[in-house]
């Protein structure tokens, strides 16, 4: 999953970078709110973290520019403001959630999880393609039953493809799902972690579901086991 953080503190924007990459999402980070609601008005992201007080835009205009645009991007916004006024003022504007600073980095996952589930509008659901099936609230991914293990990085990659199943997903929106934008080298890159899926999810089965697209990108067929 893609997260873009908004944050003019280097050190708390570092920590939120590091912090969210361990748990393997990719994460772009903007200072000022010109830069982020660029970077949101351009880009598919999961979530969006949002300090309050931030260059112009401040938070609460940038959450509510969002929305008067259309984008329902699931929006936590992060102020060491704790007033109740500074909170409902977040609330109103669009923002899904409100944490005060300073947080537990644990609570801040779970938000994000919260966030990030009810997007998804269930809080269990369940990607197939075929007898391909995958959870992604709990990160399980099976053919048939056998239950197959994947690395974070294969999964968000597994997961952009059987969103549009039959259908060819290019290596940018691919590399755009899995890496964050400053990744450099993500081409070859791509390629490697298409073989990794394909020794997972295909040639244990002899199948060849994962289907490469000669100048565009790469295609996932469904098999009916």
């Amino acid at each position: 999953m893609r997260i873009l953080v908004v944050e003019d503190d280097p050190a708390m924007a570092d920590l939120l970078r590091r912090a969210l990459s361990r748990e393997a999402y990719a994460v772009d980070v903007a200072d000022t709110g010109e830069d982020g609601l660029w970077a949101a008005s351009e880009n598919a992201y999961d979530a969006v973290l949002l300090d309050v007080m931030i260059p112009p835009p401040d938070g609460i205009t940038l959450v509510r520019q969002l929305r008067e645009s259309g984008n329902g991007v699931p929006v936590l916004m992060l102020s060491a403001r704790d007033e109740v006024g500074d909170r409902v003022a977040g609330l109103k504007a669009g923002a899904d959630d409100y944490l005060p600073k300073p947080f537990a980095i644990q609570e801040l996952f779970a938000r994000v999880r919260s966030l990030t589930r009810r997007e998804a509008g269930d809080p269990h659901k369940r990607l197939r393609a075929g007898d391909l099936v995958m959870d992604e609230d709990r990160h399980e991914v099976w053919r048939g039953d056998a239950s197959i293990e994947l690395t974070p990085r294969e999964f968000e990659l597994l997961r952009a493809l059987m969103l549009h199943v039959g259908e060819v997903v290019g290596r940018a929106q691919l590399v755009q799902r899995a890496w964050d934008a400053a990744y450099s080298d993500r081409s070859n890159t791509l390629d490697v972690y298409i073989g990794y899926l394909r020794n997972k999810i295909d040639r244990p089965f002899d199948l060849h579901t994962l289907e490469t697209v000669r100048g565009s990108g790469f295609r996932l067929l469904a098999h009916h086991g």
